[in-house]
């Protein structure tokens, strides 16, 4: 799993049947603060997530692993929205 930040949406009205009604979300890795660091990416969000949030990502084989995607051609998908991170005794991250 990695984490991401949440910095946008995307609209594809011709796509696979299997991603009918599913919520697209463009996503960038970012570091342990919620700087990011990576590409972006386009994600499944599974959990409701929005613009801003820093979530939890999974990609490859196990992106297919939950209840809205299994059998779809998905490879990456938010599993969750964090709410607070602490590295080292120290807190880097909070929800506002």
């Amino acid at each position: 799993m990695q984490i991401a930040l949440v910095i946008g949406s995307a609209v594809a009205t011709i796509k696979d049947e299997k991603l009918h009604g599913r919520k697209l979300l463009l996503v960038r890795q970012t570091d342990a603060t919620g700087e990011p660091i990576g590409p972006s990416c386009i994600a499944i969000d599974t959990v409701g997530a929005g613009a801003g949030d820093l979530v939890i990502v999974t990609e490859g084989s196990s992106a297919r692993l939950t209840g809205q995607t299994d059998g779809a051609p998905v490879d990456m998908v938010i599993v969750g929205v964090i709410d607070s991170l602490e590295v080292g005794g120290r807190w880097t991250y909070r929800k506002q």
